[in-house]
Formats: C-alpha cells, sequence, structure tokens
C-alpha cells in the first residue's frame, strides 16, 4: 500500500506563489508515476502535471504551462508542485496520484493511489 500526504496549500493574492508537496511512503518510490491533479467546486478533477518515474518527463496542462513547474526528489520521496503567478481560476483542491506503471497520465482513473487533497485559494 502506498501513502500520499500533501502539503502546502493555503490562501494566496492573485499573482502570488505556492509550493505543494507530496510526501509517499510505502513502495519503492522510484518505481512511480506521479501526478497532480485539481478540483474546483461542481468541476470534474482534472490533470494539472505529470513527472515520471525518473524525473526526465514531465508534462502540463496548458492552462498552467510557464506558471506551474513539477518536480521530484527521489532521495526524499518527495514530489513538489511550484505554482507561480496564481490566478483565482487555480482555485481548487490539488491532489497527487501515483502510478505503478512508472509513468503519468492525464486521466485519473489510470493512477493507482490518491493523496487526501490540499486547499488551494487564489484571491482576486
Amino acid at each position: 500500500q502506498v501513502e500520499m500526504v500533501e502539503s502546502g496549500g493555503g490562501l494566496v493574492q492573485a499573482g502570488g506563489s505556492l509550493r505543494l508537496s507530496c510526501a509517499v511512503s510505502g513502495r519503492t518510490f522510484t518505481s512511480l508515476g506521479v501526478g497532480w491533479f485539481r478540483q474546483a467546486p461542481g468541476k470534474e478533477r482534472e490533470f494539472v502535471a505529470g513527472v515520471k518515474w525518473n524525473g526526465f518527463s514531465t508534462a502540463y496542462a496548458d492552462s498552467v504551462k510557464g506558471r506551474f513547474t513539477i518536480s521530484r526528489d527521489n532521495a526524499k520521496n518527495t514530489v513538489s508542485l511550484q505554482m507561480n503567478s496564481l490566478k483565482s481560476e487555480d482555485t481548487a483542491v490539488y491532489y497527487c496520484a501515483a502510478r505503478k506503471n512508472g509513468n503519468y497520465g492525464y486521466s485519473p482513473g489510470v493512477y493507482d493511489y490518491w493523496g487526501q487533497g490540499t486547499q488551494v485559494t487564489v484571491s482576486s
């Protein structure tokens, strides 16, 4: 079993920055692909960013490209999401998720493990 715990959410003004972290335990971290998703009230959960097990392959949703950066530290079993130039439309609960096949995916349904989420609120 894999446990994933997000942290770093909070309230920030538009244009500000936040850094989310996801701590992973319970399985060889380097074998997992990891993605960040978000879900706003009344909306479906959507892909934000993903990183392959080796950290060399990443992907971003068009809406965050150039503003968000995903990275992983395989020595510390953590994945981070640096969020800059935040906008009110970035307000959501952010989730990290892990996939056993080592790759990321764009659909929530392909992930095997999920964290509980952390709230990000951007005030305009």
